[in-house]
Order: structure tokens, then sequence, then C-alpha cells
């Protein structure tokens, strides 16, 4: 009786050991294949922004944003993909692949961008290399009444 109860034990042990095993290398091959297509998206951006006349400044560019929390600065480092250049005006391009992200409709996206607009004090482009589209991405002032 003793052996079938340490057998059932011993098995049971097994099977969370190797559920916890395919569970940490499936996730890791999803973040390896999100971050894969993420970098081959960023270069197909490059390409194309640079063929609609942008100038790439700096790649993975970060600034030190400091707002406040109850008069007390907070400071941030914010990184965006690009900071590119045409005609004399500076834009940070945020480069998005996926199904969702690539929308302004989506939150994450838009307040992302918002941020950058502010931190940067520069214009915003929304680059989607999957669909071949550079969006220049305008905010503005609060509407009245």
């Amino acid at each position: 009786m003793w052996e079938i109860v340490l057998v059932a034990l011993a098995a049971a042990i097994v099977a969370l050991w190797l559920a916890r095993a395919v569970r940490r290398w499936r996730g890791s091959y999803r973040a390896r294949r999100r971050a894969a297509r993420a970098i081959a998206g960023e270069d197909r951006a490059a390409a194309l922004l640079e063929r609609a006349g942008f100038r790439i400044v700096a790649r993975q560019v970060r600034t030190a944003w400091r707002p406040t929390l109850d008069g007390e600065p907070v400071e941030l480092e914010l990184r965006a993909d690009y900071l590119v250049e045409r005609a004399g005006e500076s834009f940070v391009a945020e480069v998005k692949t996926g199904r969702d992200a690539p929308a302004l409709e989506t939150a994450a996206t838009r307040r992302q961008l918002l941020e950058y607009h502010v931190a940067f004090a520069a214009g915003v482009l929304l680059v989607v290399p999957e669909r071949g589209a550079i969006h220049e991405v305008e905010f503005p002032g609060p509407v009245s009444g």
C-alpha cells in the first residue's frame, strides 16, 4: 500500500516539475519570438523612414524626464525607437508591430506616444513596418465646451 502512495506522490512531483518547465519554455519561446519580430520590425522601419526622406539621428534614444508628484520630482528614463529629422523638424518615431499595438485606439500606444510628445518636445511618428506605413500623430489641445 505504501509503495503505491510513494509512487503516486513521486509521479505527481515529476508531473508538476514538468508542467512548470514546459510553462517556462513556452513563455521564453514566446518572448524570443516577440523580440525577434520587434527587431526585424525596427530594421524594416529604419529603411521605410529613410525612403520617406527622414534622417535617422539616433536609435533607441533615451531621455530623462522629471514630472513631479506632490511637488517632488520623479526621475524617469524614456527610450524611443528612433529620433529622426526631416526638413529641419525633429520627430520621435515609435515602431509598432503586431495586430493591436499599431492602432491609436490602443490606449497603451496612445499614452506612450503622448508621453514621448511631451518628454522629447518633438513631433511623433507611429511607424507600422508590416503595413509600410508612417503616421504622423498630432495631439490637439483641450476641447472646450
